[in-house]
C-alpha cells in the first residue's frame, strides 16, 4: 500500500486531466435491495420484480438514486482518501442497472481551484458506465487537502464553501 493510499492524496500529486482508476463492482439483486433499504425506498420496483417487469415495462429490479450516489461517494472518497470532503455532486440517470449487470465506475479531473479561504477543490467527471454505455454521468467538486497538514474536514462556517 502506498503512502497516499493511507494518507489521502494531496492537490500537488493531482493534475488536470488525470483519471481515476477505474473501478467494477458485479451488480446482484442484493445489490438493487439493500441500496434501496438503506435509503427507505419502499417503491417495489427496487425488490419485486414482477412489478418491475409487468407494471413498470423494465427487465428487472434496479438501482434507485441514493444507491447510483453512494456508489459515486465510494468511488471518488476511496480515491481521494480519508481528508477527501465532497462539497457537491449532480447526476444524470439515462438508463437503469439491473442485477447480472456489472457497473465500471470511470472519472477524470477536469479542474482544480483554491477558493479565498484556501481551500483545494477537484472538478471531477465520473461515470457508471454498463457495457461500454453510460448509464449515469457525475459532475463532482471534492476538497483535498493542499498538503498534508490540512484538512478539509476541519473546514466550518465561512472557511467551508462547497
Amino acid at each position: 500500500m502506498s503512502v497516499a493510499e493511507i494518507k489521502g492524496l494531496t492537490v500537488d500529486q493531482i493534475k488536470v486531466g488525470d483519471e481515476l482508476p477505474p473501478l467494477t463492482q458485479p451488480v446482484t439483486a442484493t445489490t438493487v435491495v439493500l441500496g434501496a433499504l438503506a435509503a427507505r425506498d419502499w417503491r417495489p420496483m427496487h425488490h419485486d420484480k414482477d412489478f418491475a417487469v409487468n407494471r413498470n415495462g423494465v427487465k428487472d429490479i434496479f438501482i434507485n438514486t441514493p444507491n447510483n450516489a453512494a456508489w459515486f461517494e465510494r468511488y471518488i472518497t476511496d480515491w481521494a482518501g480519508p481528508k477527501g470532503r465532497l462539497g457537491r455532486m449532480k447526476f444524470k440517470m439515462s438508463s437503469s442497472v439491473f442485477p447480472g449487470d456489472e457497473m465500471a465506475m470511470s472519472g477524470k479531473v477536469d479542474n482544480i481551484v483554491t477558493d479565498d479561504t484556501g481551500c483545494c477543490w477537484l472538478e471531477l467527471s465520473v461515470a457508471v458506465s454498463v457495457d461500454g454505455k453510460v448509464s449515469t454521468s457525475c459532475q463532482t467538486r471534492i476538497a483535498v487537502p493542499k498538503d498534508e497538514n490540512d484538512n478539509p474536514w476541519a473546514r466550518k462556517g465561512d472557511d467551508w464553501k462547497p
